[in-house]
């Protein structure tokens, strides 16, 4: 099945077979990425337009670069430099950007939704970079892109995701993007960051961290989002490290060929100590690496597809 979507505004509403062409599309890219010229002119005439109103660094640059290796003409937009801290609105701000001729828009909000409520009235692509709590779609590609690579497959793999589901849209779009693929999602860290209510999603709920990992082949960790959350979830950051924190003791009893994962940023020594991120069983760094090559497929096949003819 090819890729028909003008936006890529979550994961939920992805066939299986969608997600695929995007891996696929991926893989392709990730090639580029390895040549001496690694730029391709697929989006040569086309504006890029980076909407990030809510902070973000490492999502930010990627796809700044992605849209540079397809030769796009990039415009970074941050709230803070912008007329919507005069009051403008997100809609006369978008449509201001439609009119200077974007071609594609990539939003970041902290409203839930955003992305879709621009999706229906400008006649550019809108991709999600992140809307509040609910999505990050390229993320969960770019995790299950990563995971495909090591492991040759997502079906039937034990994958635990462990820390702040609750608030967290790498989650969500993780837990959609991992069960489409037929893999096992395992979901455990304090019980009031992750409900027995997600076991709605095709999930297994714990929160017994050793059990969660003993028999993962993927441990994928979360920050806490303390920005998102109304008033603190647990008692203590001390507590969470104590019940939840992945160490070296901890890793032990895990599967010798279970990999770590971690979307970034670290907080090291709290769901992760510092040997364990920097060891071979890592793919934080893949993770990020992977990631360009996930965003130019995103931003190549929204556009339409075409050839991957380099210069």
């Amino acid at each position: 099945m090819k890729w028909s979507r003008k936006h890529l505004l979550d994961i939920q509403s992805l066939s299986a077979e969608e997600i695929v062409a995007v891996l696929d599309t991926a893989r392709s890219f990730k090639a580029v990425g390895e040549r001496s010229i690694k730029k391709v002119p697929a989006l040569r005439g086309k504006t890029v337009v980076n909407l990030f109103i809510e902070p973000s660094t490492r999502t930010r640059i990627s796809f700044e670069l992605a849209a540079q290796r397809l030769s796009a003409d990039v415009i970074n937009f941050t709230a803070e430099a912008s007329s919507l801290k005069k009051g403008e609105t997100l809609k006369d701000t978008a449509r201001t950007l439609e009119a200077l001729n974007a071609d594609i828009i990539i939003v970041r909000h902290s409203a839930t939704g955003a992305p879709h409520f621009l999706s229906r009235f400008l006649g550019a692509s809108v991709i999600n970079a992140g809307d509040g709590a609910h999505e990050h779609p390229t993320q969960a590609l770019l995790d299950v892109f990563t995971i495909r690579e090591r492991k040759g497959r997502i079906q039937g793999l034990n994958v635990t995701i462990l820390g702040d589901i609750l608030y967290s849209r790498v989650a969500r779009s993780g837990i959609w993007a991992l069960t489409k693929l037929g893999a096992h999602v395992t979901l455990c860290g304090p019980s009031t960051l992750v409900p027995k209510t997600f076991e709605q999603f095709g999930c297994r709920v714990t929160h017994d961290v050793e059990e969660a990992i003993r028999d993962a082949d993927i441990i994928n960790l979360l920050r806490i989002q303390h920005e998102r959350q109304r008033r603190s979830m647990f008692p203590s950051i001390g507590e969470y490290i104590s019940l939840f924190g992945l160490n070296k003791a901890r890793m032990a009893s895990a599967k010798p060929d279970a990999l770590i994962m971690h979307p970034g940023p670290i907080n090291r020594g709290v769901e992760i100590d510092s040997s364990l991120a920097d060891g071979d069983r890592s793919l934080i760094l893949e993770q990020v690496t992977n990631g360009l090559a996930v965003r130019m497929a995103v931003l190549f096949l929204v556009n339409g597809g075409g050839s991957l003819q380099s210069e």
